[in-house]
């Protein structure tokens, strides 16, 4: 099956799930399975299945799945138990998703980029600048599920701190959805101040004499503010969709919480937006440093040029081995010749100079 289009392959998959029953085992790419009861965390880690019957048969309480790149085989059993729809599961394993808010039924799902600045010693020398990851979440009225993406998404320091906090999480999965969007948000507010300390750097050495900064650099600054601008933009709608009650699933009580996320949000984009304008006018002026440098670099050719035709001459004129040419066999001819040329020499190299080609 090598050369089938990976969707139609997560298709087939699933198709093949049911076909047969659904296999309850705990699918090694659950990092965590938890039962929340009253904002607490009852004891124990069940699989995915006895954790969902759990909340159904009591009535209260959710479930929280926490998934690390999962294959369409491991999370095929949480589709099917959970009720998520079939083109979201597909996004979930592919991933490489735009962030958006998908609505199927009674359930949610999310797509967040998230983003991690990679340290370096100078921004003039880095490879890569801003790393990108996804966390992508199913919500529905008494679950969550997490699908993480990339090593540095990692959610266990955020659920220790909701299970810290069980007045919080009494509001239900909504508050988890929202602590996510939170904790995304809040890196690219460090990325976009770390990112900031960049650019200073570089302006400063744009604009500095003599500066070893070149346009590919530059462009590679480009390339990473783009990809920190493909997370942040796209994310603006869904969050706001969540904050204006665009589903009954998020209360009013978390709804604000989304407004809080959606203000920090727009701060990010338009400092991305500015840093975008920045580097655009940066490229430029790198662009117009290395044209006048090329520019300088040709004056001095041409001045040095000028001044060395000027012996060529003599010596072209003179090395003819002509009998009958004037001042041939004068006794004074070859230092007059010379003084004349090196005359002539000071003189150009004296225009050049005043001229500032040299």
């Amino acid at each position: 099956m090598p050369n089938l289009p990976v969707r139609r392959r997560i298709r087939r998959a699933l198709g093949h799930a049911n076909a047969k029953p659904v296999n309850v085992a705990q699918p090694p790419s659950v990092v965590d399975c938890a039962v929340y009861v009253d904002g607490s965390r009852l004891p124990g880690r069940p699989s995915y299945a006895e954790a969902i019957s759990t909340v159904r048969d009591r009535g209260e309480g959710f479930v929280w799945i926490g998934l690390l790149e999962p294959d369409a085989t491991h999370i095929q059993g949480i589709g099917e138990t959970f009720g998520l729809h079939e083109l979201a599961i597909e996004d979930a394993v592919v991933a490489h998703q735009r962030p958006k808010l998908d609505r199927y039924e009674e359930n949610l799902f999310m797509v967040l980029k998230t983003v991690r600045y990679v340290e370096h010693e100078s921004p003039t020398t880095a490879n890569e600048i801003v790393e990108s990851g996804e966390i992508m979440a199913f919500l529905g009225k008494d679950f969550i599920v997490t699908v993480r993406h990339g090593d540095h998404s990692g959610l266990r320091e955020l659920r220790s701190e909701l299970e810290s906090d069980p007045q919080r999480l009494r509001l239900g999965p909504a508050v988890v959805l929202h602590a996510v969007a939170d904790l995304v948000v809040d890196n690219y507010v460090a990325v976009s101040e770390l990112f900031e300390q960049d650019i200073d750097h570089v302006e400063s050495i744009v604009f500095a004499p003599g500066s070893p900064i070149d346009a590919e650099q530059m462009y590679l600054m480009k390339r990473e503010i783009v990809e920190l601008r493909r997370a942040v933009m796209p994310l603006a709608t869904p969050l706001r969709r969540l904050a204006e009650g665009y589903t009954s699933l998020i209360p009013d009580e978390v709804r604000s919480y989304f407004r809080d996320v959606d203000d920090h949000l727009t701060t990010v984009a338009e400092r991305v937006t500015s840093f975008d304008e920045l580097l655009t006018t940066l490229v430029d002026a790198t662009l117009a440093k290395v044209s006048l440098q090329q520019n300088s670099d040709m004056r001095k050719i041409t001045s040095w040029a000028a001044i060395i035709a000027v012996p060529t001459l003599g010596a072209g004129v003179y090395g003819m081995n002509f009998d009958h040419m004037p001042e041939l066999h004068w006794k004074f001819g070859y230092p007059i010749i010379m003084a004349v040329i090196l005359t002539v020499c000071v003189v150009l190299h004296r225009i050049f100079t005043r001229n500032k080609w040299l």
